[in-house]
């Protein structure tokens, strides 16, 4: 079907945009926010929108995490069918705007029974990081086959959550955002609707961190300690400055300090040290700030027999909140999380987020190993 979309140049195949090079059910195209004042380190935001064209689905999340591990998240979710309209960014009462491509996106939420609203303003501050291609193939299938952009920013606007108020001013809050698309690898961890996906051994380490002037995007996947299986990165500079030659990620270490959680993986402190493809070596010193969002909120890995693509029906939307020192709510939500951060880099003081999990049988970290990675 025609969209507006098909006045522009760009197509990139002899179909309309509503349409993609596959008909593979997990196709999918993610938006993915989040955002953290600088100041305790108490509160985030996630945000995020998916659209499933070969299932006809494009659902939404949104969430705020306050008051650390003993606060709560309020979370919530919406699905409908994409078609009539498939590229509208709009989902019930949350839409999301492109203003100015790789500069100024809008984010809204309209008052709604889940006590989460918003009207934000995401101003890019760096320079966009393009991953490198995540491809590969199980039983000669292929299950991953996309890209993914990244960008460092500051928000302006307000945010709700629980009754409380929060002006958002870019001084003084940070953040991140991406963008995906392609064959995403199916990711099950719901316990209530097997079968969960399987993992072998592994370690997952991706953050990013902002500096006033700067950024780093960093990305490592090994299934043993120096056995790297994915690795992906750069220093990248402000932006409308061009961006720096031979900063790009050539190897990450790492020595992580875990906090003393009984209920799941949870980083308290790491070293790292980044070496890039010019030989420069930069050692940082990361340390973990209470605000941390779960990821279950947005339907990652699933949540009540609910997975992301899932057709709801023409509308559907969902909410609640979570008391995150509830043994119960921590079982449920498991170890991904988008975790606060400040990073020391010499002088300079960063902050940014970092999600981890560490799979069992992995030769290091034994002391994490018997709660969930992901």
């Amino acid at each position: 079907m025609l969209t507006p979309q098909d006045d522009l140049i760009g197509h990139q195949s002899a179909t309309t945009f509503d349409h993609v090079d596959s008909s593979d059910p997990s196709w999918m195209e993610r938006l993915w926010y989040t955002g953290h004042p600088l100041a305790g380190g108490e509160v985030i935001f996630d945000i995020g929108l998916g659209y499933h064209p070969n299932r006809n689905v494009m659902d939404v999340f949104a969430g705020v995490a306050t008051g650390g591990p003993n606060g709560v998240q309020h979370n919530f979710r919406a699905s409908r069918h994409a078609r009539p309209n498939p590229l509208e960014t709009t989902v019930g009462p949350l839409r999301i705007e492109v203003l100015e491509g790789l500069r100024r996106h809008r984010l809204r939420l309209e008052p709604n029974a889940s006590g989460v609203s918003f009207d934000l303003e995401l101003i890019a501050s760096m320079n966009p990081h393009e991953e490198h291609p995540h491809f590969r193939r199980r039983q000669g299938r292929v299950t991953e086959d996309m890209m993914r952009v990244q960008q460092l920013g500051r928000y302006r606007g307000w945010i709700e959550a629980g009754g409380t108020r929060h002006e958002v001013t870019p001084e003084t809050w940070w953040g991140q955002r991406d963008h995906s698309w392609g064959l995403r690898a199916e990711m099950r961890t719901d316990e209530t609707h097997p079968p969960v996906t399987f993992y072998p051994p592994f370690l997952f380490l991706w953050t990013t961190v902002q500096f006033q002037d700067r950024g780093l995007h960093l990305f490592l996947k090994e299934r043993a300690p120096g056995d790297t299986i994915y690795i992906t990165g750069e220093e990248v500079s402000a932006i409308g400055t061009r961006p720096g030659r031979g900063r790009k990620l050539a190897a990450l270490t790492h020595d992580i300090t875990w906090a003393d959680d009984p209920h799941g993986q949870t980083v308290r402190s790491a070293k790292l040290e980044a070496i890039f493809s010019d030989g420069t070596k930069k050692p940082l010193t990361l340390r973990a700030l209470p605000g941390r969002y779960w990821l279950k909120g947005g339907l990652y890995g699933g949540l009540d027999g609910w997975f992301q693509g899932d057709d709801k029906g023409k509308l559907h939307v969902a909410h609640e909140q979570w008391k995150l020192d509830d043994p119960a709510v921590r079982k449920l939500v498991r170890t991904l999380a988008d975790h606060v951060i400040e990073v020391r880099d010499g002088d300079e003081v960063g902050h940014g987020i970092m999600e981890y999990g560490i799979g069992e049988g992995y030769a290091r970290y034994a002391e994490v190993q018997r709660h969930p990675p992901i």
